[in-house]
């Protein structure tokens, strides 16, 4: 027997804590995805992540952990060979993509890794992937439309009025969901007797104009006798028990709560029960909440790791929460998810998580989190639906318009557009935002809500028949454009554009740009732009690959409208062959009668020959009886133009080709009609500021900051940096920088310019005072998640040689889902000095422990921590000049100090420590400066 030696062999190291190291090395101009649920850009390549699932609201690009756990890395090598690299831990993982081509896996424990590949191409990888982790569950034909959600509609009759509002309408929407309020008191399984005392009327109401209701769990169970799932569980012993053997309480929304172990077979038995007995009040589908587990009033807003799971023997057993804590979500989904089905054999399960982990696709959809109402998460929603489903979960969407935050009318229609191409569509806000339902922007943004929704229920056949595949195969559903052209390096960064299938949706993610104004990169081949008369600026632009055909159903504002007797399209895309195929699947649209062959799979075929068309059914497959129905042909010529035919669907039909100088007049005129479609379009209003924001104008403005000792020059607008910081008296300008690069900058996070205020953020000048006490200014700058970043730069008039900076991470609004606590931050003062005589300068002062230091340029970078911290003063020393510039800081505000010499500058940066705020607890930082004469 022989053996292949694989082509790339990971290497492995592990420590004596039994911390394990691995890494994988691959050719040089590797890009790396994947990596799950996580922010910023879509190639990895240069990025790390830590895997520990975390209750992230208002996380920003830089975030290194979000609410899933996807030890797993999709590298695409320079042939268009594509490897996939999975780290099988449960566990709190590093995963390292900042070296070259190199992969490094670290986590505590040792584990597998295991490689998939390479193969000739991604998708094989995904396939290869989803047969061993698993593939999605099928999801009810229903759960593809479009949701709305809100924390919360209350009561029931606003939750009528909201699902009537969309019919009247003509809106597409086929799900509204119910947030903690409808509960008795945030208790799981129970009704609010005033707001909701009669669930099963409401949801009957709903079902009779075509509404499904989800309703959410969360697994936080609060700890009182009397309630019947506090008692039931504690009968049961199916708590998660502390480090001294007893039942875990933490708060979360009820207050204290106790947390059932779904590591254990007889509790996610013993939830399922509960499961099962609630879907009897009308409940279609479940969310759950809050389940990384989200912990309130801690620091780590997650329960101890010392908590003891008593796992089942094939999970491993008895652990602390450390090993269960990434599979904590899934492990809750799968209760849920068996629970509705021992429900119903007749309704296929629909449950949404937050929190999950490779595997989870098996069980629940998943959107990604707490997202904020900005240009930037828009953007940045793309990236984080491809890269969930390079990484196993193909069914997964945002809060379309931002969940926290107020959306504008463009914002919110240029997202709903992009955003009814998503696999899973939903729309969510907070409570205490404005209202984000498709009509509260405005009519224009409503008309675009309206087209674009129709736009995807015109497209449901194509998607639900992806959706089998990805089912029954592990094919991928949305992937970056690159997966139609591996070998194109120039695809491989293109964020703003996907498949799905092979239907490629190319967007703007820019308030200035309309997408039909972006000029877009496609993939080598043929690739033909079709629309269905609803050209819009704020709408995507489609294109179908050469050689696909895609089958597109009639508009309708549910999915129960879809009738299987309608007529049916087939938008068909030749390749230079003259050649086309695609696929339809159908059946009932819920149910398990497809396993048992109950459905109807249609391979169609187009071929050109001797200018005839000829469109036929090449091969069909199931027991489902073709339904009576007319079939549209709409063959694509490009320009948007098409030539049509129609017969009866499984018969064969003809079309005869125009000839050249005809078919170039049709594209011509296609061409026209398009650009006065998008012309007559009418706009979304560009209101991004709304009213009563202050000091809008005075950001806007330069500002010159003049007292004692110090001439400033601040500039609002980018980051609200000081941009010269002059000491008059000696004439030297310690701080000066171009305005784009160095100068003053404080950041919300431990990596560099992660999540704080530069060109990218919002700055708003509030309070320029220049009387009496002090000259002073204060700037404010929006970081997101409910976080403002606050600069206060003050020349006191009794001490006039001294500048002083005040710096401070406020929660302003922060609340939604974390019990009033922020993501971790990290409040790091970064000023950059540029040095006027580099070889004659040096930073000293004396720690905490006594001892002197002086640190020169030479001696790189260097962090200071513990008792070698300075003392509360450091200095920069200029030996030539004769002068010293003293930074005195508040010890009790500073957790460690960093010194960076790079080219001629210098940084010396103050670091708090690394915490949630909130706002009670804001994190501050309040230093000077003073220059000095040297003796």
């Amino acid at each position: 027997m022989t053996y292949q030696v694989p082509e790339f062999v990971p290497e492995f190291i592990c420590d004596r804590k039994q911390q394990q190291a691995v890494t994988l090395q691959l050719p040089t101009g590797t890009s790396f995805y994947g990596t799950g649920e996580v922010s910023g850009q879509l190639e990895r390549t240069g990025k790390r992540i830590f895997t520990w699932n975390t209750d992230a609201w208002g996380y920003g690009p830089e975030t290194t952990s979000l609410y899933q756990s996807h030890p797993w890395v999709l590298a695409l090598l320079p042939d268009g060979r594509a490897l996939g690299v999975l780290a099988d831990t449960t566990r709190r993982c590093e995963i390292d993509l900042r070296e070259g081509s190199t992969i490094k896996f670290s986590a505590a424990a040792v584990y597998p890794v295991i490689t998939f590949g390479p193969f000739a191409s991604p998708t094989e990888v995904l396939v290869s992937f989803s047969h061993a982790i698993g593939t999605i569950f099928m999801p009810p034909k229903w759960s593809l439309g479009y949701h709305q959600c809100r924390w919360s509609y209350e009561p029931d009759a606003k939750v009528l009025e909201i699902a009537r509002t969309f019919r009247e309408k003509d809106i597409p929407c086929d799900v509204i969901w119910m947030d903690i309020d409808y509960m008795d008191g945030f208790r799981c399984f129970t009704f609010d007797k005033e707001r909701f005392s009669d669930p099963q009327t409401m949801v009957n109401d709903l079902h009779a104009i075509g509404f499904k209701a989800i309703w959410m769990l969360d697994p936080g169970i609060k700890n009182e006798e009397g309630y019947f799932v506090y008692d039931s569980g504690s009968d049961n012993d199916v708590w998660i028990k502390n480090a001294e053997g007893n039942p875990f309480v933490g708060e979360v929304w009820p207050g204290p709560c106790v947390f059932p172990d779904f590591t254990r077979g007889e509790t996610r038995s013993w939830w399922a029960k509960l499961v099962k007995d609630f879907i009897a009040n009308g409940v279609d589908g479940i969310w759950n909440d809050m389940n990384e587990p989200a912990v309130f009033k801690t620091v780590t807003k997650t329960m101890p790791e010392s908590n003891i799971h008593r796992g089942d023997a094939e999970l491993g057993g008895c652990q602390n929460h450390s090993h269960y804590h990434n599979v904590y979500g899934l492990l809750m989904a799968r209760s849920t998810y068996e629970g509705m089905k021992m429900s119903s054999e007749e309704k296929r399960p629909f449950v949404l998580t937050r929190a999950g982990s490779i595997g989870s696709q098996r069980y629940a959809a998943t959107w990604s989190g707490d997202n904020l109402s900005t240009w930037e998460h828009l953007h940045m929603s793309l990236p984080m639906v491809l890269q969930l489903g390079l990484s196993g979960q193909p069914l997964s969407g945002p809060d379309i318009g931002g969940f926290a935050g107020n959306a504008t009318p463009k914002l919110f229609g240029r997202w709903m557009g992009v955003g009814a191409m998503f696999p899973f569509c939903r729309g969510h806000s907070e409570a205490g935002t404005i209202d984000h339902e498709p009509w509260s922007f405005g009519e224009e943004c409503e008309e675009v809500c309206r087209l674009a929704l129709m736009r995807r229920y015109r497209l449901m056949p194509h998607i639900y028949t992806l959706f089998y595949m990805a089912h029954m195969k592990g094919t991928p559903v949305a992937v970056p454009s690159f997966f139609a052209d591996p070998r194109n390096s120039s695809l491989r960064t293109v964020e703003n554009s996907f498949l799905l299938g092979s239907l490629l949706v190319c967007s703007s993610t820019t308030p200035d740009q309309g997408s039909n104004e972006v000029s877009h990169i496609l993939p080598n081949g043929t690739w033909l732009r079709f629309d269905f008369g609803d050209a819009h600026p704020d709408l995507p632009t489609l294109y179908l690959q050469g050689g696909s055909i895609i089958p597109v159903g009639l508009p309708v504002h549910h999915v129960g409208e879809m009738n299987l007797n309608d007529d049916l399209s087939l938008f068909i895309a030749l390749d230079d062959n003259g050649k086309a195929e695609g696929v339809l699947f159908e059946d009932d649209g819920d149910g398990y009668g497809y396993v048992h062959g109950v459905f109807l799979l249609t391979y169609y075929t187009a071929e050109l020959q001797s200018s005839i068309i000829t469109v036929k059914v090449s091969k069909t497959e199931g027991s489902w009886k073709r339904p009576k129905r007319v079939l549209h042909v709409h063959v694509l010529l490009g320009g948007g133009a098409m030539i049509n035919g129609k017969g009866i669907d499984g018969e064969e039909i003809q079309i005869t080709v125009p000839s050249n100088s005809e078919v170039s007049n049709l594209i011509l005129a296609s061409e026209n009609q398009y650009t006065v479609h998008l012309e007559r379009a009418r706009p979304i209003p560009d209101v991004d500021r709304l009213p009563g924001q202050k000091g809008i104008e005075l950001s806007k403005t330069p500002v010159d900051l003049k007292s004692g000792d110090w001439a400033l020059k601040v500039v609002p607008w980018i980051g609200g940096r000081i941009i010269s910081m002059t000491h008059l008296p000696s004439g030297s300008q310690w701080l000066h920088s171009r305005v784009d690069i160095d100068g003053y900058e404080e950041y919300s996070g431990t990596e560099y310019r992660s999540a704080g205020c530069s060109e990218q953020y919002a700055v708003l000048e509030r309070d320029l005072q220049q009387s009496g006490e002090e000259e002073s200014l204060l700037l404010e700058g929006d970081i997101g998640g409910g976080l403002i970043l606050q600069r206060q730069i003050s020349i006191q008039k009794d001490a006039p040689g001294n500048l002083k900076v005040d710096s401070s991470i406020v929660a302003r609004s922060v609340g939604a889902g974390s019990g009033g606590y922020s993501r971790l931050v990290c409040l790091r003062v970064h000023p950059t000095f540029t040095l006027l005589h580099p070889t004659e300068v040096f930073v000293t002062f004396t720690s905490i422990n006594g001892s002197k230091h002086e640190v020169r340029p030479e001696s790189g970078e260097q962090t200071f921590e513990g008792t070698l911290q300075p003392n509360g003063e450091w200095m920069l020393i200029d030996s030539c000049a004769g002068l010293s510039l003293v930074n005195r800081f508040d010890l009790s505000q500073v957790n460690k100090c960093l010194v960076h010499w790079g080219t001629g500058t210098v940084n010396l940066e103050l670091w708090s420590e690394e915490r949630p705020v909130s706002e009670e607890t804001p994190i501050r930082i309040s230093h000077e400066y003073e220059v000095k004469q040297l003796p």
